[in-house]
């Protein structure tokens, strides 16, 4: 997501995490691999590969198979022979895992300018969830937290000043996500963000909250307790207390000095721009 944003941006392509959500209503979920499946990407090569899920979702048209590519020929001419060996590792459209893609980008007054969430790998009890907040000021403070299993079914784990500009840069939040995992509380507890995550995750995580806190965002006024709204299917994520609130807490916030104190990383905390923009520097 935030590369896909940050080529078309420097490139002056407009596209934007808009466009993400309309190209997932078009683009069926074709296949499920770990950590939300039961099979691995030697599986989906074995079954086919990628040529062969390109080949099945040319069938809807949604492919511009007319491209070069970097093997000098075409999409066209690189999946002719393409054929799909396995229909349970790589589905045909009428069987799709899903016929929307597994990517959703979320927006509210938590996260005005978009975040996102692996829709593919959340439990369907959790596409839809309201908890207290329990916030945190780093990846470390959350994990330490989780282990010491103070983190109870229902709670939403707040993670912040881990954004581009906070971090500096954006920390996958695995570790928090794997001791989630690990103490069997992803389908009960949902993770939200300013940093990022890796493909390794699976649950109820939503990451690229922006603007992020270092920025003076939203994420930065939740306090203890406050009650968060996720709602995937409507693509929503809000914090329920009232606007006038939020607008006051705004004005009132401090934010603390920076991680970053001098050399490159104080140039790229002053100069790096949000992640719905792909973080790249603003100059």
């Amino acid at each position: 997501m935030l590369h896909s944003l940050a080529i078309s941006f420097e490139a002056g392509i407009p596209f934007d995490i808009d466009d993400f959500n309309r190209i997932r209503e078009q683009v069926p979920q074709l296949c499920s691999l770990s950590p939300a499946g039961e099979y691995h990407i030697q599986d989906l090569d074995r079954a086919g590969g990628i040529s062969a899920l390109f080949k099945e979702l040319n069938r809807k048209g949604i492919i511009n198979v007319g491209e070069i590519t970097v093997t000098g020929k075409t999409v066209s001419e690189n999946i002719k022979n393409a054929q799909i060996l396995n229909n349970k590792i790589i589905r045909n459209i009428e069987n799709s895992y899903n016929p929307k893609g597994g990517i959703v980008f979320l927006k509210g007054n938590l996260a005005p300018q978009g975040a996102v969430v692996k829709s593919s790998a959340v439990h369907s009890d959790m596409l839809n969830h309201e908890g207290p907040a329990r916030v945190f000021e780093s990846e470390e403070e959350s994990t330490k937290a989780i282990l010491e299993s103070k983190i109870k079914k229902g709670d939403v784990i707040v993670i912040r000043y881990e954004g581009p500009k906070g971090g500096p840069g954006m920390r996958e939040m695995l570790t928090p996500t794997s001791a989630i995992a690990g103490m069997g509380l992803d389908k009960d507890v949902a993770l939200i963000t300013d940093g990022r995550f890796s493909g390794a995750t699976r649950g109820a995580s939503i990451g690229h909250v922006a603007p992020e806190a270092a920025a003076g965002g939203p994420i930065a006024i939740i306090r203890e307790g406050d009650i968060i709204k996720i709602d995937i299917p409507q693509k929503r994520l809000d914090l329920k207390i009232e606007e006038e609130e939020i607008k006051q807490r705004l004005d009132e916030l401090k934010l603390p000095a920076s991680m970053a104190k001098s050399g490159y990383l104080k140039y790229y905390a002053n100069f790096v721009g949000s992640a719905d923009r792909g973080a790249v520097r603003n100059i």
